[in-house]
């Protein structure tokens, strides 16, 4: 079928702009009819006609999609091309923009330099700014191109902006160190100076945040370079000592300024510095524990310093009371902002006790000398020409308890202004020391009494001052329990009371000693036939034990009690030793019967002094001459058996020895009694009770003499 002239003239008009295509079309029409022409001539044919339709259809559909695609292939190509053109244009177009400010840069640099110089930092900073985004969009274009040999040459013709860096950042750094002077006097520098800081810090942030490209020099981090120089000054202005004084007052000194003037600081940085910064800066807490960080270590440096026991404590008692106290960094001035307790100690706890032990050593070293030199002058009164000084009471006494205790006392309580912990180091030490003090006080009254029996004269009141030094330690046994910090548990450690007693029981020895070198002259008359014929024997022996008594009473009188008995078990055992020396051997009845009356007398002359001076006839050992009494005075030497079970019963430490010599003594006891005795001994051994006082034990009986012996014979 064909088309009409008039619907032909009515086509799109683009068949009139394309003349080719109209004759395509016309051709590919005369051979589609040619072709229908050939294939349908017949009849039969007509049945196949809708097959033919669909694979045409079909064929044309993929001949317009293969037509599609390659229009839009050419089509695309020319927009890349347009776009790359119109690309170049831009380009073109920015490079001549910005082609008065390349000419310009060498000029602005030179007029930023002069701005700088003349304090201006705000405008220079604004023209500085300009330059490094002029340079740094050059930069991130050349970087897309991956030019990066032409980056070199931007970089040189830019060059000048690093002198300009660097030039602002000395004065914002000169401006930051000096902030604390300038915040009171003129606070528009360091304002200007933070307002730059911060412009800075935002073109870190978008730079970090947005950029692909981050150009040379960024990040800046001048904020914490900020931080950093304000640290460094404070640091610099108060710490960088080059040595420390190792002397207490020297330190205390030192802490005082610092104490001074950290609270003066920080009240600036409260008051004036805060408003000066935006809130976020956080200016005091960063202030606050930068002094903090810094005392830290510069108490640590102080501790690397040989100090002495003033020193320590003062560094002690600044570190772990002052600082936190009202007048520092608790000071009404600085609270509620101000607050240390989330910063850590400034002395960790084992640091703490490194140094209070090391205190207690120089406390020690101090105590030392002092006792030493308290005991020096001590035995030097010894030998002065008058008796020692006395109480109200009458009592010899000196003045070494009092100072040894004040002593000891004072470095306990100074040491609880510190911590608990080193009061009881403290305690422990002295303590300590006063035990060594009593072993040294020991060993020279054991010397003063060597020098003494050489020279009995000397010291003149020997006795005296024996018994004031009973009298101090009987002080320093009430008083040494005071010293506990705890006034619930103030018991005394057993170390400490075995030491008081030791000290008493060597003072009360060698009294005893010096009462003996009296009674001795007279005891070795003991027993004779003299005595036994009513010699004044036992009479001076009283006299010489009332003289000692008298001086004994200038004691207190737990230590006078205890003299008394001491006393007396002497007398005793040293009677008792007089008649056991074999010096005498009754040779008849009327001896035995007078050696019987002398022993009751003279043990109830003893027992009535002892008696008579306040000591309980309970308390006394002569009840042991009236037993022996007893064994001597028995009529009948077949009874002495039974006599002597008793004795030993009531006297467990008396030996075989003793037993022998006490009979020897009788002369009337033949072998086969005295055998008798020594085997009824054997066979009734004896145990000493738990609280006996022994009284022969410490008599020794000579020894027996040997027979004399002929050649081949039999001793008798």
């Amino acid at each position: 079928m064909g088309m009409s002239a008039e619907e032909e003239r009515a086509l799109s008009p683009r068949d009139e702009e394309w003349p080719e295509a109209e004759k395509a079309e016309k051709l590919a029409r005369g051979a589609a009819l040619k072709w229908a022409s050939g294939v349908f001539y017949r009849p039969e044919k007509l049945e196949g006609l809708g097959q033919y339709r669909s694979r045409e259809t079909q064929r044309n559909n993929s001949i317009q999609s293969r037509l599609k695609s390659t229009v839009q292939s050419y089509l695309e190509g020319g927009l890349q091309q347009m776009r790359a053109l119109m690309a170049e244009h831009v380009q073109l177009a920015s490079v001549v923009q910005v082609l008065p400010q390349l000419f310009s840069v060498h000029e602005v640099f030179s007029h930023t330099l002069q701005l700088l110089h003349g304090q201006h930092l705000l405008e220079a900073h604004a023209e500085l700014m300009m330059m490094e985004h002029l340079r740094d969009d050059i930069l991130s274009q050349l970087h897309l191109r991956g030019l990066s040999s032409a980056q070199t040459t931007v970089l040189s013709y830019f060059g000048g902006l690093q002198e300009l860096n660097e030039s602002l950042a000395k004065q914002l750094w000169d401006i930051v160190g000096s902030s604390l002077r300038l915040v009171r006097e003129d606070p528009v520098l360091f304002v200007t100076a933070v307002r730059i800081i911060e412009r800075e810090e935002k073109i870190d942030d978008t730079l970090l945040l947005e950029a692909t490209y981050l150009p040379p020099g960024r990040p800046k981090g001048w904020k914490q370079k900020f931080y950093q120089v304000l640290r460094e000054t404070i640091t610099g202005a108060h710490f960088h000592a080059t040595r420390m004084d190792a002397e207490g007052p020297g330190l205390a000194r030192h802490l005082a300024a610092l104490q001074k003037d950290i609270v003066s600081e920080l009240r600036v940085v409260k008051d004036l510095m805060a408003q000066c910064v935006p809130a976020h800066y956080n200016i005091l807490s960063v202030c606050t524990a930068t002094y903090h960080q810094a005392l830290t270590s510069h108490i640590q440096d102080i501790l690397r310093e040989d100090l002495d026991k003033q020193a320590l404590f003062l560094l002690l008692e600044w570190a772990l009371r002052v600082y936190h106290s009202p007048e520092m960094m608790g000071h009404h001035d600085l609270l509620p902002e101000v607050d240390v307790s989330a910063l850590g100690p400034l002395m960790s706890p084992e640091l703490v006790d490194q140094t209070e032990r090391k205190y207690v050593v120089k406390v020690k070293a101090s105590v030392l000398e002092w006792m030493q030199r308290t005991l020096e002058v001590e035995f030097k009164e010894w030998f002065r020409e008058e008796e020692p000084e006395t109480d109200h009471q009458g009592f010899f006494q000196s003045a070494l308890p009092v100072i040894v205790m004040q002593m000891l006392n004072e470095n306990i309580q100074v040491a609880s202004l510190i911590t608990d912990s080193l009061q009881q180091k403290v305690y422990k030490m002295a303590l300590e020391e006063l035990e060594a003090f009593l072993g040294r006080l020991r060993e020279a009254l054991v010397h003063c009494g060597k020098e003494h029996q050489k020279d009995r004269t000397v010291p003149k009141y020997y006795v005296s001052y024996l018994l004031a030094m009973l009298n101090n330690n009987l002080a320093l046994s009430s008083s040494v329990s005071s010293l506990h910090p705890d006034a619930a548990r103030r018991e005394v450690p057993a170390s400490l009371r075995a030491a008081l007693e030791r000290t008493q029981k060597k003072a009360c020895q060698l009294l005893l000693e010096e009462l003996l070198l009296d009674l001795q002259p007279l005891c070795l008359q003991l027993p004779s036939r003299k005595w036994l014929s009513g010699s004044q024997l036992v009479g001076s022996m009283c006299d010489v034990i009332d003289k000692y008594a008298k001086d004994f009473s200038r004691v207190r009188k737990p230590i006078f009690t205890l003299l008394l008995t001491e006393s007396e078990l002497l007398v005793t055992s040293q009677y008792l030793r007089a008649l056991m020396q074999k010096k005498m051997v009754c040779k008849s009845e009327e001896e035995r019967s007078q050696l019987c009356d002398r022993l009751l007398q003279d043990a109830t002359q003893l027992r009535e002094l002892f008696c008579g001076l306040g000591l309980d006839r309970s308390q006394q050992s002569l009840e042991a001459v009236f037993a022996l009494r007893e064994l001597i005075s028995l009529k009948d030497p077949a009874l002495l058996s039974l006599e002597v079970l008793g004795f030993i019963t009531k006297y467990p430490d008396v030996s075989d020895e003793h037993v022998s010599t006490l009979l020897e003594l009788r002369g009337d006891v033949s072998r086969e009694v005295r055998h008798m005795v020594l085997e009824m001994m054997a066979q009734h051994p004896q145990v000493l009770p738990e609280h006996y006082r022994p009284i022969f034990s410490t008599i020794l009986v000579p020894a027996p003499e040997l027979p004399f012996c002929l050649r081949k014979g039999k001793c008798a």
